[in-house]
Order: structure tokens, then sequence, then C-alpha cells
């Protein structure tokens, strides 16, 4: 995770924020919470249910002024927008090699003083039944925090909710994360999965 990404230049920055601000007032968007005030933990996005909420989350990102990576399925990555989607922090991810995306994200952390990781827990904006669990994973091998990020399309909102520390009961803990998503609804609700299985 080496690359220079959009986030790295710094006269881009100023800029970026002010389009995201200005995307998000054009569509009618507002931003709730505040980011963690901690150098390293996982950002879940929930719920991902259509391909706006892609250009929503970076939107927000950018007014927030944080800098992140997020992962994303190994096909978005093809020519000829792979490095566009690099350059925006994006990680190809190859499912087939679940543990694997785990032990590197891990070491990932333990290598950086500041890294936010972006990860959405269905995996995917299609329909399915249950979330994946390598972020609750990912931040309890790192030591890391897990941050709440939302998108409701009813409210026309997003942003933060809460930050969550992993106990290590990863059944209880996911089912007190999934409860902060109570109300939030997004585009298309009926692709939402609310349920997890370890």
């Amino acid at each position: 995770m080496g690359s220079s990404t959009i986030f790295d230049i710094a006269p881009l920055r100023k800029i970026m924020q002010l389009l995201g601000l200005l995307f998000l007032k054009i569509g009618g968007w507002r931003r709730e919470g505040r980011p963690p005030d901690v150098p390293k933990y996982v950002l879940i996005a929930a719920p991902h249910t259509s391909n706006w909420d892609f250009p929503l989350t970076l939107a927000l990102v950018f007014s927030f002024k944080l800098k992140i990576r997020w992962m994303g399925k190994a096909s978005l990555f093809r020519w000829p927008l792979h490095g566009f989607f690099r350059w925006l922090g994006g990680i190809p991810i190859d499912r087939s090699r679940a543990n694997s995306v785990v032990t590197q994200s891990i070491q990932s952390f333990r290598e950086r003083t500041n890294l936010i990781m972006v990860i959405s827990p269905e995996g995917t904006r299609e329909k399915v039944a249950c979330w994946k669990t390598g972020f609750y994973r990912i931040a309890e091998g790192a030591g890391v925090p897990i941050a709440i990020g939302f998108l409701d399309y009813v409210r026309k909102a997003g942003g933060f909710i809460d930050l969550f520390h992993p106990t290590g009961d990863m059944e209880t803990d996911m089912a007190t994360i999934r409860g902060f998503y109570a109300g939030v609804i997004g585009k298309f609700p009926g692709k939402s999965a609310l349920a997890v299985t370890p």
C-alpha cells in the first residue's frame, strides 16, 4: 500500500475538500458526526447498495479532510481505470484469498503510524445474505478501533455514528455494530444485509 494517492498531494487537498462540500450541497446531502481523533482505525461504510455510494463516500471523505485507503473488488482495477482507482486510494482485493487480505491489512496497520482503511461489510452492492467479517478481524488483529460510517438515503445524511473497540467476542460485537445502523436506509433497502455470520 505504498503508492502515492490523491490524498498525498497537498495542493489538491483543499480543492477536493471544496469540491466534496459542493457535491454534497448540490445533492442535498448533509454531514453528521465527526471523524475519530485517533491515528489508525477501520472505517466501515454501510449500507452498500448502489454505485452512488462510492462518489458520496469520497465526497464525505474529502469534506472531512481524511486520508484513506479503501478496498474494492479486483475487477474494478482493470484497464483503463486501474491506475485511477489506485490513485483514489483503492486496494484491489482478490476475494479467493480472504485470509491473505486480512493478514496483509493487519501488517499494514502495524507498519504505519496513521492509517484509515475503509471497508464495506457487505463487500458488494448486490444483495448478500450476511456481512463479511474481514473488517472485524482486521481491526481486532491490528488492535485498532472500528469507526461506524454511514450513508442514509432517506435523510440524505452521511458521516460518523460512533467509534467501537472490538472485545474479541465477535458474535456479540457484530450484533452491537449492526445495532448502530438501526434506521439507516440505503438507496436500495432490499439489497442491504443485516445478518452476520462468523
